[in-house]
């Protein structure tokens, strides 16, 4: 399975699933259709499936447009997203598997930025390989999503799936956030010496248009203050001593940053 990231709108990500062997690709979070049409053309693929995570406009946006293009595409949801997604026919829970040309996917229900959020994981075929996340707008390189719908017990049992799996998962998160995430996390976790070089590294990929994405579960879980709710000195810095308030305290922070 071949992964292209494809730019979209201001600032959002489409990924671009591609099975050269049978030539067959699917999409994640279609914000617009016209670049997945070209990069489609470019390598002569069918279209067979869209991967909705939640149901956001900049997530869906391109649906229909692919749906007129590849009648016979699949579209795929949260179970949760029933009638809010455009074409959704499979309706998808935890513990749910989608399948892609040899690789199956996993469906993690991961509430907490919409009540219907779900993410497609698929682990590695062996043991030196990465596995691929696809997360939407739960998890970003840095940060995590507003929350719209959900509540913070709900997104730190959300994020929990994702701090569970493998140091090596690469993160395909749906926006170009990181840069402003990482100034963010700079104010609340100073003394993370690995954080303040991943924030150099960031700010000189970012001044050469470079992007971001995909991130890893590893990096994440040592600087992405997000995943560290139960850390003393995050907690310290927010004053609770509870991981629930303390994420709680982050994100409002981070709200108003």
């Amino acid at each position: 399975m071949q992964i292209e990231r494809i730019p979209a709108l201001s600032d959002n990500y489409i990924f671009l699933l591609h099975d050269p062997h049978r030539n067959i690709a699917a999409v994640v979070d279609p914000a617009e259709a016209y670049p997945v049409l070209q990069h489609l053309e470019t390598l002569g693929a069918e279209l067979v499936a869209i991967f909705n995570t939640h149901h956001h406009s900049d997530h869906v946006g391109g649906n229909t447009q692919l749906i007129q293009h590849y009648p016979n595409l699949t579209v795929y949801g949260g179970v949760e997203d029933r009638g809010r997604i455009p074409g959704q026919k499979v309706f998808l829970k935890q513990g749910d598997q989608v399948q892609f040309g040899d690789q199956v996917g996993h469906i993690l229900f991961v509430p907490g930025h919409t009540k219907a959020h779900i993410a497609y994981y698929f682990p590695p075929q062996n043991a030196n390989e990465f596995g691929e996340l696809f997360c939407g707008d739960t998890l970003f390189a840095g940060g995590c999503g507003r929350l719209f719908e959900g509540t913070p017990q709900q997104m730190v049992t959300s994020l929990t799936q994702f701090r569970n799996l493998p140091d090596m998962t690469r993160v395909w998160c749906a926006h170009e956030y990181t840069l402003n995430n990482l100034k963010f996390a700079l104010t609340v976790d100073a003394d993370n010496l690995e954080l303040h070089n991943r924030f150099q590294d960031v700010k000189l990929a970012r001044s050469q248009n470079q992007p971001t994405i995909p991130s890893n579960m590893g990096l994440e879980k040592r600087t992405n203050p997000f995943l560290r709710w139960d850390i003393p000195s995050l907690q310290t810095a927010v004053k609770s001593h509870d991981p629930i308030q303390t994420f709680a305290r982050l994100r409002g922070m981070k709200d108003q940053f």
